[in-house]
């Protein structure tokens, strides 16, 4: 990948597709392309082929989605699914007629069989019934990766297809109805500090195991596969690193300076007991995370919560 060569990331201004730019820019990349929504209407094909015929973009990391928590996977799912398959469809088309030199699509880790043997190899794939509650979002991703993997066979179109596990960072999603653990749980602990809460209730007993990888060894790894020989299949991007959710809340009490006593509410439920990524493959081409996970949340308590409330929103 030359440095001068034309560079499109589509959803640059989501958490991933900052710290993306972010990357190649650090690296030296001239010619990044960051269309806004308002700029480049990914669910229409016409818009999208002219936006190609314009720009020829050489590269193409698709990382543009709709998103969120279990709420809204339940009250949208028709949107969730038809302006992802939307957009994903058209992009990889695109990418095909343009004959664009790769494309990079993730999948996402809830699109694993939701029984799958732990830690999750890439064999698991389309290898059992999968979470209930994101059916919609992760239907869509699914048919992303067989549609990649359809164009790569059919057309020769270059492919790499990384598989995240859960991600945080600079940049994450604060929203009560949409974050995930790590953000939801910083925003408790530093609100308890804030008031003085002598306590907090974790949901659940706090005993699954999680692995979480800071934002910015994600887009590390997603130049590093955009760089690297692949073939179309999917390859896990995680840690192995796991820790259980209550020892999780125990190192961002630390970050966050929170002084009180952590409780679980075993009457709620866990979810899975745990939930793990396979990273041997990823592993064996070369690459591996930096970022440890104290460090990763001092890094995302520092931008979102020292630098003031107008961070909290991921802008």
């Amino acid at each position: 990948m030359e440095k001068t060569a034309k560079i499109l990331v589509t959803g640059a201004s989501g958490m991933v597709g900052g710290s993306l730019v972010r990357c190649l820019q650090s690296q030296g990349f001239e010619n990044v392309l960051t269309p806004t929504h308002t700029e480049l209407d990914l669910t229409v094909q016409a818009d999208v082929n002219a936006y190609f015929e314009n720009n020829r973009p050489q590269y193409v990391f698709h990382l543009a989605a709709r998103v969120g928590g279990i709420h809204a996977n339940s009250t949208y799912p028709g949107q969730f699914i038809y302006q992802n398959t939307a957009m994903q469809t058209n992009v990889m088309e695109a990418c095909r007629t343009y004959n664009v030199s790769k494309l990079l699509f993730p999948g996402s880790a809830c699109t694993y069989p939701k029984m799958a043997p732990q830690p999750i190899q890439e064999e698991s794939f389309l290898n059992g019934p999968i979470e209930p509650t994101n059916i919609a979002y992760a239907a869509a991703k699914i048919n992303g990766l067989v549609m990649a993997q359809s164009y790569a066979k059919e057309y020769g179109l270059k492919v790499a297809l990384p598989m995240p596990t859960n991600t945080y960072g600079v940049g994450d999603n604060f929203d009560p109805q949409a974050s995930h653990v790590i953000p939801a749980l910083m925003t408790r602990l530093h609100d308890a500090k804030e008031t003085n809460l002598p306590e907090v209730v974790l949901w659940g007993t706090g005993k699954p195991q999680r692995e979480f990888l800071y934002v910015d060894d994600l887009a590390d790894a997603l130049i590093f596969l955009m760089k690297t020989e692949t073939d179309e299949s999917i390859i896990n991007v995680g840690t192995m690193a796991e820790i259980s959710i209550f020892e999780l809340a125990q190192e961002i009490a630390k970050v966050v300076g929170y002084t009180g006593e952590l409780k679980t509410d075993p009457e709620k439920p866990d979810g899975a007991p745990r939930k793990c990524l396979d990273n041997s493959k990823l592993k064996a081409l070369g690459w591996i995370p930096k970022t440890t996970l104290q460090n990763g949340l001092q890094q995302m308590y520092d931008y979102h919560f020292k630098a003031g409330e107008a961070r909290r929103t991921g802008t």
